[in-house]
């Protein structure tokens, strides 16, 4: 199903998601969007969709964030994603306090290559790397099944471990 979360209500993201065993937020506004729309989407739309699963009875929820969101204020982030963090940030401690069985996952630099299956995953503070989106997917898949990693916050990266390994790891 498709639905603009920047212009969705509540009741009607509720109504996606009623009869879910789980939920996972995983947008962002993306590279070159203003400030304005990383708090829409990467703060605003998270903190709606996180309201809807807690709305439509959703226990499970992994959010998306990023890694690095402790460094927003340093002068040497650039604007544009000093905005962006600070959004992944408000949007993190937005969903610790909800009645929900939440993980958060923080992946490192995204990229489009092939998936390696092997992965690095651990609480903060990884050291900065990339993480290929088809492996972020494996992740969450593996993590909405391991509830030892509800209440996490969690970091990834590319690396040596395989992904059912590394989550059970964590566990």
């Amino acid at each position: 199903m498709l639905c603009d979360l920047e212009s969705a209500d509540l009741d009607s993201v509720a109504s996606y998601l009623n009869g879910a065993d789980a939920a996972v937020f995983a947008a962002g506004a993306g590279a070159g969007s203003g400030a304005a729309r990383k708090d829409t989407v990467d703060y605003g739309a998270a903190a709606l969709f996180a309201s809807a699963a807690v709305e439509a009875g959703v226990r499970r929820f992994v959010q998306v964030s990023s890694v690095g969101i402790e460094a927003a204020d340093s002068p040497d982030v650039p604007e544009d994603f000093a905005a962006y963090l600070k959004a992944k940030k408000l949007a993190e401690d937005d969903l610790r306090p909800r009645d929900l069985d939440w993980t958060i996952l923080r992946p490192g630099q995204l990229v489009n290559d092939p998936p390696t299956g092997l992965v690095t995953l651990a609480a903060p503070k990884l050291p900065r790397g990339s993480v290929t989106r088809a492996d972020v997917a494996a992740v969450i898949a593996e993590l909405l099944n391991a509830p030892g990693t509800i209440g996490k916050t969690l970091e990834l990266t590319n690396g040596e471990t395989p992904v059912a390994e590394a989550v059970h790891a964590i566990l």
